[in-house]
This record gives structure tokens, sequence and C-alpha cells, in this order.
């Protein structure tokens, strides 16, 4: 039975959201019905559908009390609004309906595994936030919460485990029928961990293994973990909080981090072989993903990062939105990523270059404009000549303008949004170190009105950023110091 604080939430999204013009949003980029949100949950397929959930406030475009929001899709680029399938109406979820996942029981029905907040005072008088793991079961689009919640107490962790940075469950069922969930943890050296737990019912769990730790390398906390085979490796994702800069591979605060190695099911041994990080751009956070039914691993995260939510435009009755949804594989022991095949069906008026010569000038080619578009460059040397700089222009007109810089000669790429339109003082550039091929960069580059997401040499890195610059500005150009080859392949998006 719907709660009053389900109800109301449902009928103030009914109310409220119909005045966001369409146009006002991304046209394939998942945002919020009306208000907030952040982190993806419940990533799934369930009956012929994905489904999304997403922590959500729908009253303001600020962070409050955690709802799910809910969306559902056939192909992954079009997405249905469903209602708000949980809030926070009970004891143990009074603080929030935190991060989760999903996966359908025996009798069909779709079980949301969540982590429930509620307040408490320390033993020395503060207030904190006591987190545990809580169940709903339903129909895909109505949930009941478990009658037995909590599921996952402080007396399921391991000794000296946090009972406060406990939460983020990403939950899955085994070849062997046995249910699984990784949920994150801080330790009594004050970093993260990934806590493995199983389960024969889907509903009583106990605690099985630790996959690994930071042992305060990698940040503190590791929040909203997943774990899944791919390409005869295991990959443990994780987002370590208050990480300190490593090189150009990690920024300083909120990561995204992708663990690579093996792993022992019988005996639940993870052993680390490789780290790198998910996503090298400035909005990314909370990844999450799910196994499609013709066996592709596909990952969406939240497009934004905690420290870059300051930027709203004015105004505005939604923030937040999600990546496109990436197909996942490992090359050559790296994550690769790449934007899912289904966005191609929607792809129209192809324009094509080859062998466009750029000597120390700009170049504006016809019919490369848009600012819903896909759009791959490959940039070489012009015969035995040199360049020293490449930059992509995007989203520009005589104000505004971001850019995709690259420089060959310490093979460094920066994504610059500073002339993009905001006045909020928080990073507005990234610099990612890459690996050209045989002297030549590819970049694929998705525009979809209000976002910018990268693909550098066919997946093997990402780079995410959010802008918010009049739609007006929609010019494409290019630009070289030196003497540049460049091919282009530009399409426009209609979803």
């Amino acid at each position: 039975m719907s709660s009053e604080t389900l109800r109301k939430a449902r009928d103030f999204e009914a109310r409220y959201a119909p005045f966001i013009p369409a146009e006002q949003r991304p046209a394939f980029h998942v945002t919020p019905t009306i208000g907030w949100m952040n982190d993806p949950n419940g990533f799934s397929f369930y009956k012929g559908e994905y489904h999304l959930f997403y922590q959500y406030h729908p009253y303001s475009n600020e962070w409050g009390p955690m709802h799910w929001g809910h969306v559902k899709s056939k192909d992954l680029i079009r997405w249905e609004r469903l209602p708000v399938a949980l809030a926070p109406d009970t004891d143990y979820d009074q603080g929030g309906c935190f991060s989760g996942g999903a996966v359908e029981l025996p009798d069909g029905r779709q079980m949301l595994v969540y982590t429930g907040v509620r307040s408490r005072l320390s033993p020395d008088g503060r207030k904190e936030n006591l987190q545990t793991q809580c169940l709903a079961a339903g129909d895909g689009v109505n949930y009941e919460k478990w009658p037995g919640n909590p599921v996952l107490t402080e007396a399921d962790l391991p000794a000296g485990g946090s009972a406060v940075d406990f939460r983020d469950p990403k939950v899955w069922k085994d070849d062997d029928g046995a249910y699984r969930m990784v949920v994150g943890n801080r330790t009594p050296d004050g970093s993260g961990a990934v806590l493995l737990f199983e389960s024969e019912d889907g509903t009583s769990w106990r605690r099985a293994a630790t996959l690994d730790a930071s042992r305060n390398q990698y940040g503190r906390m590791w929040e909203c973990p997943d774990f899944f085979p791919l390409d005869g490796k295991q990959v443990l994702l994780a987002c370590p909080q208050d990480m300190s800069p490593i090189g150009l591979e990690f920024h300083a605060g909120d990561c995204t981090m992708c663990l690579i190695g093996s792993y022992d099911p019988k005996t639940h041994a993870f052993r680390r072989e490789a780290v790198q990080a998910v996503d090298y751009g400035i909005d990314f956070y909370a990844p999450q993903t799910l196994r499609a039914p013709d066996g592709r691993q596909i990952m969406i995260g939240w497009m934004q990062n905690w420290n870059t939510t300051s930027w709203k435009p004015y105004n505005c009755r939604w923030f937040g939105q999600m990546s496109l949804p990436r197909e996942l594989r490992i090359r050559d022991g790296r994550l690769i990523q790449t934007p899912v095949r289904e966005l191609e069906r929607y792809r129209a008026d192809p324009v094509s270059y080859r062998n466009v010569l750029i000597i120390n000038n700009e170049m504006h080619l016809h019919g490369l404009q848009g600012r819903m578009v896909d759009l791959t460059v490959s940039v070489r040397p012009a015969g035995s000549g040199s360049y020293s700089c490449f930059r992509v222009h995007v989203a520009r007109d005589g104000e505004y303008d971001t850019t995709i810089r690259y420089k060959p000669a310490d093979s460094i790429i920066k994504i610059d949004r500073t002339n993009s339109g905001s006045n909020a003082d928080i990073v507005h550039s990234r610099y990612l170190q890459v690996r050209p091929r045989n002297g030549e960069i590819k970049l694929r580059l998705i525009l979809d009105r209000f976002s910018l997401e990268l693909f550098v040499n066919d997946g093997e890195q990402a780079a995410s950023a959010t802008i918010y610059t009049r739609q007006e500005a929609n010019a494409i150009s290019f630009d070289a110091v030196g003497s540049v080859l460049v091919d282009v392949e530009k399409y426009d998006l209609r979803v």
C-alpha cells in the first residue's frame, strides 16, 4: 500500500512536471521528472524492458530526503517516465532511501535493494546517519517494503566496520542460483572497502568476504560498488571519496575507479591486477551496470560530480542527468567504453570529409553544427610535417565555446568549458593522458543539448562534461598549430 509520503511525491510529479518543456531537457539522456537527481539505482532488465531508478528529490533542484525516481526503456535511448518508486516513509529509512540495485525474484516480482538511513546520536552526542540495507518488491511500478527490513545492519559488518558508511548495495543472481550483492563500507583505518554478501532466497543475507579495500591508497569511503565478469576478467567498480590526485589518472575529490583482476567464486578471493579511472572528465560518478539479454555489460553513470553541483541554469525545474549508456569490454588489460549501439538507429543527415588539410588556422566545414550530434574526428600529421596543437570547438557562437584540445608532444587532451556560460567557481577543465596510435588520434563526441561525452581511440578512455550554454550556440569548428590531416564523420541525432 502506498504511504502518504509516496502519494505526495507522485501527486507533485503529476501536477508540476508537465510545465517543463521537452526542449529544455536533453533529448536522450535521462533527467529527473522534476527536481533533483543523483546516482543511478536498480539498473536492470525486467519483463522485456530496461528499468532505471535514480536518487531523487522531487521538491527542489537541491539534494534533499532521497526518494527513488523511475524510468524504463525498450532500447536505452527513449525513456518513459514512471511514478516515484520509493519514498522515505518508515523508521528505518526516515533519513532517505539511498542507492541500491534490483533483481528479479523467482515469483516474478522485481526486488529493489537499497540503503535505509536514519539518524541517531553517537556516544559522544553527535548526530550521525545509521545506514542499513533494505528490500522492497513489486511489479515494475508499485513496490512494497519488506516486512523484515532492515535485512543487513551493523551486526553484519566485519569487526571495526562503519555503521554510518555502509551503503549502496548492488545485487545480482549468479549462475549457481544464489543471490549476491556488494556493499560499500569503511574500515577501521578510515578508508574504503567493498563487502560481498550472499543469499539463497534473496531475503536472508550473510557476509561472505571483503573483496578489496583501499588501505588509504585510493581515497576514503568506497561508494557505489559493482562487481561482474567481463572478457575473462573480473571487474570491481567503486567510487572513492576524498581522493588525493594521482598523476592524470585520478583527480582530487570524488572519483570513479575500475579494478580489473581475477576472482575465485569458491573462496570469494578477488586479486587486483590493474587500476584505472572509469571516466576522465569533469562530470561522472556512481556508475552502475547490467547484463543485457544479449550478453553485453552496459554501464550508466550520474553525469555530474559533487564538486560541480553549484552550476545550475537559472530557475531550472530539474537538475542532474545520466550519461549515455555505454557498452563495456576489456582490451589490452583496460576497460573499454563505447556508446550503446542502439544510438546508431537515431542517426540522420550524415556529413563526411576525408583528408582535410588544416595549417595554422581555424576551419569551419559545411554541414557541421548542432547540439544533438554524433561526431567522429580522426587527426594525424600532414605528410612529414608536425603539429603542436589541435582543437575541436563545439557549442560555439561569438560568446560561448567548449573545446577539446590535443597536444601530441605529451599526448594530453584537455576538456575545457571555461567559456561555456558558467560564472560558478568550480572545475571547468580536466586533462587526460592518452595513447596515440601510429601518430593518429580518434575522437568521438556525443552532444545532447546540455552535455558532451568524449570517447578516445574507440573507447580506450571516456570523459564527460555538462554544459548549459544557450542552444543557439551550435557551431562546430577545428583549428591547429602546425599541419594536420583530419577525417570527419558527423550525424545529427533525432530522438
